[in-house]
Formats: structure tokens, C-alpha cells, sequence
């Protein structure tokens, strides 16, 4: 039995759709791409001769509390961690000020009552501007 031969074709590529294509995405970018033009001005300031203005002291009420329960109020240390030690603590450091930004500043391990504890005496005491602070967490690679 005698098979016929099939003739071989050619196998080609056609380049035609792909040419199309990278003209498209030309196209697209060169529509789509915005180009600044940037402007440098020389600009020579006037000399003073003066000295720099000392920042001026912001005042503020910062409570510390370590893992203990401790207060520190301004880098004094209480007597003893009571409601009302820290309440006359506080009033005497805000002088009737009740516009001064309270922050409180607690250990991680610090049980939450001491936390609360000095919210209480700042509500209590008027304080509208009170503020926590805390660290920022380290990003993970």
C-alpha cells in the first residue's frame, strides 16, 4: 500500500496583527502621558542681621504612667498613685488653664484603671484637648 506524500507547508508568522498592536499601545501612551514643563526661578532673598527668634514654650500637661501604675505629671513624680494626689497635681501644673493639651503617656503593661484614672481627672478638671500617645508599629518586610 502506497501512502501519498502530503505536501509540507510553510509555517509562518504573521507579523501583521502584532505590528498593529504595538502601534496601538504607542498610541495609547503617547495620548495618555502628560509632560510638565518645570520652571526654575532664581530668586535672591534680602539679608537681615538679627538673631532667630527662641521658639516659645508650649505649655502642656504631660502625665507618664509606668507598668506600676506610677503618675509622673511634667517630670515630677506623685506621692502615690490616688484619684485625688493626681487631681491636685494637675490643677496646681494647669493654674486654671483648662485649654492646655493633656497627653497621657502610659506603659504597654499599664493596667487599664490608671489609664482611666487620669482620662477622669482631666474630664473632670475640664480639659477638652486630651491626646495618647502611642508608637508606631514597625512595617513587616
Amino acid at each position: 500500500m502506497k501512502f501519498k506524500r502530503q505536501r509540507s507547508q510553510e509555517v509562518g508568522v504573521d507579523l501583521t496583527p502584532l505590528i498593529d498592536v504595538v502601534f496601538l499601545l504607542l498610541i495609547f501612551f503617547m495620548v495618555s502621558t502628560t509632560f510638565t514643563r518645570e520652571s526654575h526661578l532664581e530668586v535672591e532673598l534680602p539679608e537681615a542681621s538679627g538673631e532667630p527668634a527662641a521658639p516659645a514654650e508650649v505649655k502642656q500637661i504631660d502625665v507618664v504612667i509606668n507598668a506600676e501604675g506610677q503618675y509622673t505629671l511634667n517630670d515630677r513624680t506623685l506621692v502615690n498613685n490616688r484619684r485625688d494626689t493626681l487631681e491636685r497635681g494637675v490643677r496646681e501644673l494647669a493654674e486654671g488653664d483648662t485649654s492646655l493639651p493633656f497627653i497621657i503617656t502610659a506603659d504597654a503593661r499599664t493596667a487599664h484603671e490608671f489609664v482611666v484614672r487620669a482620662m477622669d481627672v482631666a474630664g473632670r478638671l475640664g480639659f477638652a484637648k486630651l491626646s495618647i500617645t502611642t508608637e508606631r508599629e514597625a512595617e513587616s518586610p
